[in-house]
């Protein structure tokens, strides 16, 4: 577990150094942009009470489609539902961390909700800071002195297993590819990312394994040696990154590190030619409806419900500090339908995707992750 803590907070030390200003908080009632579902998902207003839930964007801001939205949508709906007060405030870049989160604790919230592993480290000053705040840190462990615990005890980490459900993808894509090849390419090396990249090649492995094939896995190795852009942008570098994994010959490909996935589309768009997409974090087919043709199926990374699961039981007077980790078990990862796909795919080949999924919880087949060694 200590390595566990250790390596997370390692990637939460990181963040992107750009200088701009951060919005200020907004206690609208308004839902992030395109795709998302809370206004339509959220139960009706309670009655007001005595508690205001509030949440804190990395740089991607809450219409990203990805786990900003998602976070947003699940403390939104808590908070709808607790009938408690709400603010929201997005950030441009790193630089805005210090001061979104400090007009945060000035709009007197109770709970604090920091989207990502690189607000980890002003989360964590933060939350020293004001010991009476509950703090929910989504995707880090909030251990920046690497010490093997939390920084502040005021904070409840929000992690994610999904190696788990990468596995299941990359079982899936193997059997799926008929040219052989699968690839995937990550934003930056951060073990938030690799997670994702690694859990899908030891499931191309595990196909290969059962069925005798040699389905190949094209830009990732392991650890962090394989292909990333250098950012999380999605940009010509990016799609520099998805065409030359594509001209290898891949007919599935794995963008993992939010909007970069719209560069890999513009390489297939490109390369003139049947490639799927396999999204990660939210359903694409649901969020981005541009993606319907081209998505396989997407890696749930269920922020929302965990991050609803955090804001609604503090606001319930049921604080519990302790460290979450999503997994297939729990229903904290998991793998989206396969919706337009579902005439393409073999019925048998995703009747084994269900299979292996039961097996994995039952521990009978092992996927390994920084969250379990």
């Amino acid at each position: 577990m200590k390595k566990l803590i250790q390596v997370a907070a390692l990637s939460g030390a990181v963040a992107l150094a750009l200088a701009a200003c951060g919005d200020a908080p907004d206690d609208s009632n308004s839902t992030p942009g395109a795709g998302s579902t809370t206004a339509e998902t959220a139960a009706p207003t309670a009655e007001p009470i005595d508690f205001k839930a509030c949440i804190v964007s990395d740089a991607g801001g809450f219409d990203d489609r990805s786990f900003n939205q998602l976070s947003y949508e699940g403390t939104k709906k808590a908070a709808d539902e607790l009938g408690a007060g709400f603010a929201e405030v997005q950030s441009d870049s790193a630089a805005d961390f210090p001061g979104n989160l400090q007009s945060l604790v000035s709009e007197s919230c109770n709970a604090i909700v920091s989207v990502g592993f690189a607000l980890s480290a002003d989360t964590v000053t933060s939350a020293t800071e004001n010991p009476d705040i509950h703090y929910i840190l989504v995707d880090d462990a909030a251990d920046n002195d690497f010490d093997g615990t939390k920084d502040a005890e005021n904070i409840k980490p929000l992690l994610y297993d999904t190696a788990q459900a990468a596995f299941l993808a990359g079982y899936l894509s193997a059997g799926y590819s008929e040219a052989g090849k699968v690839g995937t390419f990550g934003g930056q090396p951060y073990p938030t990312v690799t997670i994702f990249m690694d859990g899908f090649k030891q499931g191309v492995e595990y196909y290969n394994k059962t069925k005798g094939t040699s389905v190949q896995v094209v830009g990732f190795e392991g650890g962090d040696k394989g292909s990333f852009t250098g950012g999380f942008e999605a940009n010509d570098s990016a799609k520099e990154v998805a065409a030359g994994i594509i001209d290898q010959g891949v007919d599935v490909i794995l963008p993992v590190g939010g909007p970069i996935y719209q560069s890999a589309m513009d390489a297939i768009a490109d390369a003139g030619r049947d490639i799927a997409l396999v999204g990660v974090d939210a359903d694409f087919f649901e969020t981005d409806t541009s993606t319907q043709d081209l998505v396989l199926t997407s890696i749930l990374k269920k922020m929302d419900v965990s991050a609803y699961d955090a804001v609604l039981a503090a606001g319930q007077g049921n604080w519990d500090p302790e460290a979450y980790v999503g997994t297939l078990e729990n229903g904290g990862v998991g793998l989206a339908p396969l919706h337009n796909f579902e005439s393409k795919v073999d019925p048998a080949l995703w009747a084994e995707v269900e299979q292996l999924q039961q097996d994995i919880i039952d521990g009978k087949v092992e996927v390994t992750s920084y969250l379990n060694q």
